[in-house]
């Protein structure tokens, strides 16, 4: 064999070995003298991590970062240049002149660097734990370090990598999220350690608390009931020293399963578990579930408990400092002491399974029992509250104590610590007198009341009765309350000759408690509305007619007149003045008054002056009036009357025919829910009704209540996402969207969402001027109410969660009902009947269509 031919063969050999996968061997340590292209990885010794560049973003970027190696996930849990990307696919990674580790644009340009480190003989090592380290070519891979990228964590913490401050070095080892899905450039939201209080750890965004974990009582924080010790092979550990404050996860030796904690672009915090036979990543918990979990929610001294009908509540010995503001869920005033405190004959009030007020202003004592504690708050005038470290007990060592405002408090069902209010003596009402509690008291209290009650109205029904057979009815005008029953109407002069108060006591048709309600008489309506005049005419109804009035007072009102005709308007109309009587909320249509006068069953509203929203939403020319800002204005509007009518009203209210005819709109374009006349109230334990009586309009009804009569919270929630649909198209959900003429409104959106055409379901009359990631939050919101299946769809308290918070995670919608078109019977010829026979998707109902 030639010379010449044995070289080709040791070189083509050689080639083979190099580029051979069978011969090829991957490495953990990049020494002085090598570089790391893009199409080149570190791989830790046991193949759990790799290191390398990878691609983000349009145009291309290049970054290096850790990933997973061992098991199916690109999920990147640390970011070396994620300030500094590279365009160029000849980007380096290498050691620089100072030891140190640089990213170069090719040859020249430094795009990122560490710092300037001492190191003799450096290697860059990638260990099995995840960590990039700088160390010694001698020395152990167990450390000391010369640089560790565990001291500078992205997005990610990793067990065994320390969360928290180093007093010596400076460090700051806080979580930043990434800018986007696709942009690990940091984002708006970090987590750090703050040790100027209990060092609790708080979520920003930037420079604004929105999560605080509450105090660590050394096996979890009491803001994270769901923190447990030991679970799935993990511990959380703490240190709480002089010279440095860090939490860690420790994984058991035997541990086979994956953990991290991470901070989502969307500002929420998830702890990850990946097990040994899975195949995604499992969430174990997170932070900022509810609306309880947004710091300081319920302001000054205020308690959140997601579990109550009012999210917001005050101590005993509390009130709301803005009852009105209160009232309206504006919470942000918090609560003020009922009684002033003396400081000598204070108590305290003790509440359980608390998260503890934010610690950033308070006194701190470790060597304290919680005897101790209380005789310490006693003795300064200053304090408001005091506490212990040591979790769900009374006893043990431990002493925290309050001198200011208690902030960003909440109450759960189970674990949390106790916290000791400080309150007078005289709101404390519970020292024990002639061998009665406060029980024993409220119990005799509640029984004389009842018995005086039942006498009072014994005594009111027999002068009620004694007068009806013994007097003529009075000269003058006859005012006639609301009740459909003509026999029973209860019969009053009428002062200043308009108006006078009535209290139902009668209620054959209503049945319901008292209501106290403004009685006008038809004389007066006639002249506010011009003799029921067709030019003020404000809209045709199912039930009848709407007229705009003026009041001889100047107060201009909206006159709701039901039909003669409508042999189903007495019950709509009962129910209506029923509920809206009893219901106060800025999203809700006020009620002034009603009259009634023989055959006249009449509604007296506010007025609005921009009518309702299908006015301008479905009108060609007046729909660009509604801007993004309006539009987003009106579904958070909508939403939180709702959730009003849903959760936080004396009654759990379903309204059964929500829609945009039905949303009026105030002079400034707020939303005001109307139309009662189909709403159901429901008893504080049901969850669902069943009619054979199934009315409402057909696009918005949702499938259980138009295929089964089934009526729940969840039938509105259905109603309200074809509203935020259409709100968001411009469009109505009763055309089709598709060339088959298959789809309506619902499947288009979804079917647009699902391709990532979302943006394209955006009506053209709003322009450019609106927020891409507001609209696609609220189209996926509005996909999630209109799923099949009501225990797929959210509660309205998930709802304004979702709407109001722009870091919350958002499920993924499947599939929504009635996706299909409606097509309308053959012997329909008309779009104008109020009555009319619909086919959805091959089921016939009766549905009223008022507009």
């Amino acid at each position: 064999m030639s010379k010449i031919l044995q070289n080709k063969i040791t070189v083509l050999t050689q080639i083979f070995l190099c580029f051979s996968p069978i011969f090829s061997k991957s490495t953990d340590i990049l020494t002085k003298s090598d570089v790391l292209p893009i199409d080149k990885t570190l791989i830790s010794a046991t193949g759990k991590f790799e290191l390398g560049f990878f691609q983000r973003g349009t145009p291309t970027k290049y970054y290096v970062g850790i990933k997973y190696k061992d098991i199916p996930s690109d999920v990147i849990i640390w970011v070396a240049n994620r300030d500094s990307p590279s365009f160029t696919d000849s980007t380096l990674l290498k050691f620089g002149n100072q030891s140190n580790i640089v990213i170069c644009d090719g040859e020249s340009k430094i795009l990122w660097q560490t710092n300037k480190l001492d190191g003799v003989n450096p290697v860059l090592q990638l260990l099995d734990s995840g960590n990039l380290v700088i160390r010694e070519a001698e020395g152990s891979n167990t450390g000391p370090f010369i640089w560790q990228s565990f001291d500078y964590p992205t997005d990610t913490l990793l067990p065994s990598q320390k969360f928290g401050l180093d007093f010596k070095t400076g460090l700051d080892r806080r979580l930043v999220s990434w800018g986007g899905i696709d942009d690990p450039s940091p984002g708006n939201f970090s987590l750090s350690v703050d040790y100027k209080g209990d060092h609790e750890i708080y979520l920003k965004k930037g420079d604004k608390i929105i999560f605080r974990s509450g105090p660590y009582d050394g096996e979890r924080f009491s803001g994270v009931p769901e923190m447990k010790m030991g679970n799935e092979g993990y511990n959380f550990t703490s240190y709480l020293g002089s010279d440095e404050v860090y939490y860690m996860v420790v994984p058991f030796s035997n541990n086979v399963a994956k953990t991290r904690t991470l901070v989502t672009c969307d500002g929420i915090i998830e702890n990850l578990i990946w097990f040994s036979n899975g195949d995604q990543w499992t969430k174990f918990w997170y932070a900022r579930q509810d609306q309880c979990d947004y710091y300081g929610l319920c302001g000054p001294f205020g308690v959140c408990n997601s579990n109550a009908m009012f999210v917001c509540e005050c101590p005993h010995g509390f009130k709301p400092k803005d009852s009105y503001a209160w009232n309206l869920r504006d919470w942000s005033q918090g609560c003020v002491r009922n009684t002033k405190l003396d400081c000598k004959n204070d108590g305290f009030l003790v509440m359980n399974n608390m998260k503890l007020p934010d610690t950033l202003s308070s006194f701190i004592d470790r060597t304290l029992s919680v005897d101790q504690c209380r005789d310490v708050c006693m003795e300064n005038c200053s304090c408001t509250a005091y506490g212990n470290f040591e979790f769900g007990k009374d006893v043990g060592f431990g002493c925290l104590i309050w001198t200011n405002n208690l902030i960003d408090m909440r109450v759960f069902p189970e674990y949390g610590q106790t916290l000791y209010i400080r309150l007078s003596s005289s709101d404390l009402g519970s020292l024990e007198a002639n061998g009665f509690t406060r029980n024993h008291k409220a119990v005799i209290g509640i029984g004389i009341s009842i018995a005086v009650t039942i006498i009072l109205i014994g005594l009111i029904t027999l002068i009620i009765w004694n007068r009806r057979n013994s007097r003529n009815l009075q000269t003058g005008s006859e005012l006639y309350a609301c009740n459909t029953s003509t026999a029973r109407r209860s019969q009053e002069i009428i002062f200043n000759g308009i108006i006078t108060s009535y209290r139902e006591y009668s209620g054959d048709a209503m049945n319901v408690d008292d209501v106290e309600l403004p009685i006008f008489d038809l004389h007066s309506i006639v002249v506010a509305t011009d003799y029921f005049s067709e030019a003020n005419t404000l809209g045709q109804g199912g039930f009848g007619r709407v007229y705009k009035g003026v009041l001889l007072d100047g107060q201009e009102v909206a006159v709701k007149r039901l039909s003669r005709e409508s042999g189903q308007g007495s019950e709509e109309f009962m129910n209506e003045v029923r509920l809206i009587a009893k219901l106060q909320h800025r999203n809700l249509v006020r009620l002034l008054g009603c009259c009634v006068d023989m055959d006249e069953k009449i509604i007296i509203y506010e007025y609005l002056q921009n009518r309702s929203l299908d006015c301008f939403l479905f009108d060609k020319t007046r729909k660009a009036m509604l801007t993004w800002e309006i539009r987003f204005n009106i579904i958070c509007g909508v939403a939180r009357g709702l959730l009003y009518l849903h959760q936080d009203s004396r009654y759990r209210i379903i309204h059964r025919d929500l829609k945009a005819s039905n949303i009026l709109l105030d002079v400034d374009m707020n939303p005001k829910i109307s139309d009662f006349g189909m709403a159901r109230i429901f008893g504080g334990d049901e969850t669902q009704g069943n009619t054979m009586r199934i009315v409402g309009t057909y696009g918005y009804m949702a499938p259980e209540f138009a295929m089964d009569g089934l009526f729940s919270i969840k039938s509105d929630v259905f109603s309200f996402g074809v509203l935020v649909l259409e709100i968001l198209s411009g469009t109505k959900n009763r055309g089709t969207f598709s060339s088959n003429n298959e789809l309506n409104l619902l499947g288009h959106a979804w079917e647009q969402w699902r391709d990532g055409k979302g943006r394209e379901l955006v009506d053209k009359s709003i322009g450019e001027r609106y927020s891409i990631d507001e609209m696609l939050r609220f189209l996926q919101v509005g996909l999630l109410c209109v799923q099949e299946r009501p225990e797929d769809r959210p509660s309205m308290g998930s709802v304004v969660l979702m709407l109001c918070s722009e870091s919350m995670s958002l499920p993924l919608p499947k599939l929504p009902g009635f996706r299909m078109g409606w097509h309308r019977s053959e012997n329909d010829s008309s779009s104008t009947k109020q009555d009319q026979s619909v086919t959805i998707n091959q089921l016939t109902v009766s549905v009223i269509d008022p507009r």
